[in-house]
C-alpha cells in the first residue's frame, strides 16, 4: 500500500501548477514523472552474514534474502522501475544518491514521500539522464539502517563508453562490531560532535581485502562507491598505472593519478587501471589516510598479456548537465557551523537526540510534517552560485539531492571544474558551486557524515 500525506499532495499540485510549460520540458529531459519498465523488487530483510572470522553477525540488513545489496544496473536514457517492499520492523525509503530523479521519487520522508511501513511497498520509476557510478540507501532511520548494511551501488551504463577488459565494482563501508562479531552502539555523542564515530571492521563488498582477476596487460575499470556513514578515504593504487576517469558519476575534465585522492561518504570514484603484464602480479587499492592505512581490495593479473595502453581509453561522454551562466547567476550564501541549540524532534524516522551542527545557524529540526523554511527558493531554469563556507574544524561531504553542480573555486586549493552532487569541504574552506535549477521540488542539502546529518547539518532548497 502506498501512503500519501495531504501536505505532500498539495505541494505536488502546487509545484506542478507553478512549473507550467517549463515543468513539462524539464521533466521530459530528466526522465518524466514515471517510467515504463519491469520493476526490480528490493525487499528489505534482516539476515545473518559473515563479516568477521568469529562467526556470523546477527541483525544485518540487506535488500533480498542473502548477502550484500545487489549492484543495480541501469542504462542512460532508458526507463527503470523498482518496488521497495519493506520486510523489516522499521519504516524505510530509498534515495537514489546522485541520480537526477523527479522530486517525488527522491525518497525523503515528509519532504517528498511518505515512509514505507513494514508490509507496505512503494513504487519508484524514473529514467536516469546521466551515466556513471551512483548508489542507493534509505533516508529513514539512516544511521541504523545504513550502518547495518542497507547501502547498494548503482551503475548507469552508456553504450558509447570505451571498452574495458574487466570491470570491478566496490562497495566500501565500515561496520560497528564488537569482538564477538555482533553490533555495538552505532554512535558515540562525543564523536558525533567531531569527526563522527568510525566503524571497527572495514570491508569492500562486505569482505576483508577481496581479490578479483583481470587480464594481464589489460585495461580494468574500477568503480568505487563510499557508502560508509563516517569514513573519509585517501585513495592510492600500487602495482600498476591508474588514472581517475570520473568522480561522482561525471567524467573529470582532466585525468590524473589517484595520489592520496581525498573523498568522503557519498562520493564515487572511477579508475582506469592498466594491469601488469606478468601473470599473477597484484595491484592494490589502498586507503592511506590516518595512522592505519589499509589495503581495500586487490586485482590479480591473469593469462597472457593483452599489451593494452592506458592512453587508449577514450574520453567518457559528458552527461547532459546544463551549463551555469555566471553572468546572470544569483548567489546563495551558506555557512556550516556547530551548534548546541534546538534539540531535534524524535521523529518516526529516528533522531540521535542531539543538535551539534547547523546550516546558516539553524539546526535541522528532525523528521516533522513542517520542517524549517527552505534555505533558498530557486526559479526553475535560472543559474545560481552557492557560496558555502565551513566554519568548523571538521570536514563535511555536502550532498545536494536532485541536481548537479559545477565546482567553480575553493579558498584552499586549485580545483578542477568538476560536475558533482557531493563536495568534501575541508575545515575553514570556502567553495563556490554553480548550478542551474533544472529540477522542480524540495531538494535536501546535507552532510553525508550521517551523525552530522542527523544532529543538525541538514536543510533543503526549493525549486519552483
Amino acid at each position: 500500500m502506498t501512503l500519501f500525506t495531504r501536505r505532500g499532495l498539495l505541494k505536488t499540485a502546487a509545484i506542478a501548477g507553478a512549473g507550467g510549460v517549463g515543468l513539462s520540458a524539464m521533466m521530459g529531459r530528466l526522465g518524466g514523472w514515471a517510467a515504463s519498465a519491469e520493476p526490480v523488487v528490493l525487499q528489505t530483510a534482516r539476515i545473518q552474514a559473515t563479516l568477521m572470522d568469529v562467526g556470523q553477525t546477527k541483525d544485518v540488513l540487506t535488500y533480498g534474502s542473502a548477502g550484500m545489496p545487489p549492484v543495480l544496473r541501469m542504462k542512460k536514457g532508458e526507463p527503470f522501475a523498482a518496488r521497495l517492499v519493506n520486510g523489516i520492523d522499521d519504516p524505510t525509503t530509498i534515495h537514489w544518491h546522485g541520480v537526477r530523479v523527479p522530486n517525488k521519487m527522491d525518497g525523503v520522508p515528509f519532504l517528498v514521500q511518505p515512509y514505507v511501513y513494514q508490509g507496505d511497498h512503494f513504487d519508484y520509476a524514473f529514467t536516469p539522464p546521466d551515466a556513471g557510478t551512483f548508489w542507493y540507501h534509505p533516508h529513514c532511520n539512516t544511521l541504523a539502517q545504513m550502518g547495518h548494511g542497507l547501502t547498494g551501488v548503482i551503475v548507469v551504463e552508456n553504450p558509447a563508453d570505451p571498452k574495458f577488459d574487466a570491470e570491478i565494482v566496490l562497495n566500501l563501508r565500515d561496520w560497528r562490531l564488537g569482538d564477538d562479531g555482533q553490533f555495538i552502539d552505532q554512535f558515540r555523542p562525543r564523536d558525533a560532535a567531531r569527526t563522527g564515530t568510525y566503524g571497527t571492521v572495514r570491508t569492500a563488498n562486505w569482505l576483508d581485502q577481496p581479490r578479483y582477476d583481470a587480464p594481464a596487460g589489460g585495461l580494468a575499470r574500477l568503480r568505487v562507491a563510499i557508502t560508509d556513514v563516517t569514513r573519509i578515504y585517501a585513495f592510492r593504487v600500487d602495482g600498476a598505472d591508474a588514472t581517475v576517469i570520473a568522480l561522482d558519476g561525471n567524467p573529470v575534465p582532466e585525468r590524473f593519478a589517484p595520489d592520496a585522492l581525498l573523498l568522503g561518504p557519498g562520493q564515487r570514484l572511477e579508475l582506469a587501471i592498466r594491469m601488469p603484464d606478468e601473470e599473477g602480479a597484484v595491484v592494490s587499492l589502498r586507503d592511506v589516510r590516518g595512522t592505519k592505512p589499509k589495503v581495500l581490495a586487490t586485482l590479480r593479473a591473469t593469462g597472457t598479456s593483452l599489451k593494452r595502453d592506458i592512453r587508449d581509453v577514450a574520453p567518457l561522454e559528458v552527461n547532459p548537465v546544463p551549463e551555469v551562466d555566471l553572468s546572470t547567476a544569483a548567489h546563495i550564501s551558506l555557512a556550516l557551523s556547530a551548534t548546541a541549540e534546538n534539540m531535534p524532534t524524535d521523529g518516526i524516522c529516528g533522531s540521535l537526540g542531539y543538535s551539534f551542527w547547523a546550516i546558516n545557524k539553524v539546526p535541522w529540526s528532525g523528521d516533522t510534517p513542517d520542517p524549517t523554511a527552505p534555505l533558498a527558493e530557486m526559479k526553475l531554469g535560472k543559474s545560481y552560485v552557492i557560496d558555502m563556507e565551513n566554519l568548523t574544524p571538521q570536514s563535511h561531504p555536502m550532498h545536494l539531492h536532485g541536481m548537479s553542480f559545477k565546482v567553480l573555486s575553493s579558498s584552499t586549493r586549485q580545483v578542477q571544474p568538476l560536475i558533482s552532487d557531493t563536495y568534501l569541504l575541508q575545515p575553514n574552506e570556502k567553495v563556490s558551486l554553480g548550478l542551474v535549477a533544472d529540477n522542480p521540488g524540495d531538494w535536501l542539502l546535507h552532510c553525508h557524515i550521517i551523525e552530522h546529518q542527523k544532529s543538525g547539518m541538514t536543510s533543503y532548497v526549493r525549486v519552483v
